[in-house]
């Protein structure tokens, strides 16, 4: 079976209980949602206690790569091979209906279950360096400085190896009770939309240096 119609096997952690017709474990739609984001949230734990933290990502195959801080409690934790949850979440729109039970939310959504392992290797660390950047912004890795070996020891990279993970989605136009479709007010989607800004220079940016092509034409993968 080809990578692009492989299905993960859920397990009991990600197995779609609420709504299962709006979720899927095939890999292309995680890693089509994986791709199209960039902010993850890392659940894990510190001597019992829960902790959620925001932080950038990159995809390789199966594989997400988090870095931080060598300081970092969240990546000091997780070096290891602790077992970690990742959650991306990307908001389409807000769903508003005629009732307010049935306001909703367009979107689509990764839960993924796995363990996370320190990269020691500076070779390897920078690799998974390129793939964070180049997840966030195509071609901006060939044109910057690399990282510094003091900057790589700052520096700690983690490789989430996904063992299991689902998809859920969704969308469309409010679902309202039969009842209430003559209720006289408006409904419908409110479409929302990441979309970039003019790049700003830097008040210390050189004369003559003109913003990259990969900066003016950067659309959010959909």
């Amino acid at each position: 079976m080809s990578a692009q119609h492989s299905t993960t096997s859920p397990g009991p952690r990600s197995r779609l209980r609420r709504l299962p017709q709006r979720g899927s474990h095939e890999t292309a739609a995680i890693h089509a949602i994986l791709d199209a984001g960039f902010l993850a949230h890392i659940g894990f734990q510190v001597n019992g206690q829960p902790f959620v933290i925001p932080t950038l990502y990159g995809r390789e195959q199966n594989t997400l790569f988090l870095h931080g801080s060598a300081a970092s409690r969240m990546l000091d934790t997780l070096e290891g091979g602790a077992p970690a949850c990742v959650n991306v979440v990307l908001v389409d729109g807000l769903v508003l209906a005629r009732s307010a039970f049935h306001h909703s939310m367009n979107y689509r959504s990764v839960v993924a279950f796995g363990e996370a392992r320190k990269i020691a290797a500076p070779e390897r660390k920078v690799e998974a360096l390129r793939v964070i950047s180049e997840h966030l912004l195509a071609g901006r890795w060939a044109d910057v400085r690399p990282p510094s070996p003091q900057e790589l020891k700052a520096t700690a990279v983690i490789e989430f190896t996904i063992a299991e993970a689902s998809a859920k989605v969704r969308s469309g136009p409010p679902m309202d009770d039969e009842e209430d479709y003559s209720w006289p007010v408006w409904a419908g989607v409110l479409p929302l939309a990441l979309a970039p800004q003019p790049p700003v220079p830097d008040p210390r940016l050189a004369p003559g240096i003109a913003p990259p092509r990969y900066a003016l034409a950067f659309r959010r993968r959909t």
